[in-house]
C-alpha cells in the first residue's frame, strides 16, 4: 500500500508526486490519460497572473513563490531528462491597461518590478509591435516556459523514481470510503488503496468531490488557443493586451490565447474562437498576418471561487485532501502548491500558511 496515491497527473499532481518522493514517500500517481496532456499541456506557461495586481493577496503569495522556484527547477528538469521545459525570463510588456496607477501601488507593496514606459521604451523591445502605442507597463522579471515541454520533463523525471508508480490511461470512477475514512479510489476493474488520497484532478476534481455530496466552486473553464509558425525574433517576450496574449518561443512559434468559456467539459475548438484570437493577435502584431495558424487546440482549467485554489483536507472525511482550483494560474503556483501541500501531508513545519485555501473559503 502507498503512503499517498494522487489522483491527477497535471503539473500539479507531478510536482507533488516529486515533492512527497523526494521525502522518501511511496507514491502511486493515478491519471486518466496521459500524465501533463490535459490543462497543463493546454496553457501559455507564462510564470505569473496575467494582471497579478487584480488578484488576492493569497495567490501573490503563492506565484512569488514560483517565481524564485522556476530558474533553477527547469535548469535541473533539463540535466535529469534532457527536455528542455524552455525557460525565458525576457519580460512582460502590458498595453492600454485601464488600471496603470493600482499597477504601480501593487508594485510598490509588493516590491515587484513593473513601471510605465514610453512609446520609444516599447519599440525599442520590440518594434514590431502595432504603432500608435503611447506608453506600456513593463515587467521585466516575469518569465516563460513551454509548458507541453515542461510536462513531458516532469513526466520523464518521475519516471526516474523508485519510489513514484505511475498509473496512466486509468480513469477513477469514485472515492473508496468506509464510513468517512477514505481508504483509496475507485477504478473500473479495481481499487487502488493507500494511507492518504489527494485528489489533483483539475476540472474533474468536483464532480469526484460530488460523488461524496461536497460541493465545491470548481468547475471546467475551456480556454483555446492558437500557435503561429513565425520565425525567430518576430517578438522576443511576452505581449499582453486586452486580456489576450502572444508568448513567444524558441523556435520562433509564437501562441496567442486565451478564451474563457464556460461549457462544461467541451474542448471543441470553434471558428469564432479562432477568428477572435486571430484578430486580436493581429492587433498586437500585425506582421503575424503573413504566417500561418499551425495548431488551434483547447483545454479545461479547473474554475474556482477568485482563481484560490482549494488546497487541504476534505471536511468530514479522513485521509483525504485536495488541491485543485488553480484555474488559469496552473503552471504559475505548481510549485508553491506542491511544497504547501507537502508540508501538510508529511507533517512538516509550514512555509506557506493555508487558511487561504482551506474549504472553509470556498462556496
Amino acid at each position: 500500500m502507498s503512503d499517498f496515491l494522487l489522483v491527477g497527473g497535471g503539473v500539479i499532481g507531478m510536482m507533488l508526486a516529486r515533492e512527497l518522493a523526494d521525502a522518501g514517500a511511496e507514491v502511486t500517481l493515478v491519471e486518466r490519460g496521459q500524465c501533463g496532456e490535459e490543462s497543463s499541456w493546454a496553457g501559455g506557461g507564462i510564470v505569473s497572473p496575467l494582471y497579478p495586481w487584480r488578484y488576492p493577496a493569497s495567490i501573490t503569495a503563492l506565484a512569488s513563490y514560483a517565481q524564485d522556484f522556476y530558474p533553477k527547477f527547469t535548469q535541473q528538469l533539463l540535466e535529469e531528462t534532457g527536455i528542455d521545459p524552455e525557460f525565458r525570463e525576457d519580460g512582460l510588456l502590458l498595453l492600454q491597461v485601464a488600471d496603470e496607477q493600482a499597477a504601480l501601488d501593487w508594485a510598490a507593496v509588493e516590491k515587484r518590478e513593473l513601471e510605465q514606459v514610453d512609446a520609444a521604451f516599447l519599440y525599442d523591445k520590440e518594434p514590431d509591435v502595432a504603432p500608435g502605442f503611447s506608453s506600456a507597463l513593463w515587467m521585466p522579471k516575469v518569465a516563460s516556459v513551454r509548458t507541453p515541454r515542461l510536462a513531458k520533463a516532469l513526466r520523464a523525471s518521475l519516471k526516474r523514481y523508485k519510489n513514484i508508480r505511475l498509473l496512466e490511461n486509468t480513469e477513477v470512477h469514485g472515492i473508496y470510503h468506509d464510513e468517512g475514512e477514505v481508504l483509496g479510489v475507485e477504478g473500473k476493474q479495481m481499487i487502488f488503496s493507500a494511507k492518504c488520497t489527494v485528489l489533483c484532478a483539475g476540472a474533474w476534481t468536483g464532480k469526484l468531490l460530488e460523488q461524496l455530496e461536497v460541493k465545491t466552486a470548481i468547475k471546467p473553464v475551456c480556454g483555446q488557443m492558437l500557435l503561429f509558425k513565425a520565425p525567430p525574433g518576430l517578438i522576443n517576450r511576452v505581449v499582453l493586451m486586452k486580456g489576450r496574449y502572444l508568448i513567444p518561443r524558441k523556435d520562433g512559434r509564437i501562441l496567442a490565447g486565451s478564451t474563457m468559456e464556460y461549457v462544461g467539459f467541451d474542448k471543441q475548438t470553434t471558428q469564432d474562437a479562432l477568428e477572435s484570437l486571430r484578430e486580436t493577435a493581429f492587433q498586437i502584431l500585425p506582421k503575424l498576418r503573413d504566417y500561418e495558424i499551425e495548431k488551434h487546440w483547447a483545454g479545461l482549467r479547473p474554475g474556482s471561487l477568485d482563481g484560490i485554489p482549494l488546497m487541504g483536507e476534505v471536511p468530514n472525511y479522513r485521509n483525504l485532501y485536495t488541491s485543485a482550483g488553480h484555474f488559469r494560474n496552473g503552471v504559475v503556483l505548481a510549485p508553491a502548491a506542491a511544497r504547501a501541500m507537502g508540508d501538510l501531508l508529511l507533517k512538516r513545519e509550514a512555509k506557506i500558511d493555508m487558511t487561504a485555501y482551506s474549504f472553509s473559503n470556498d462556496s
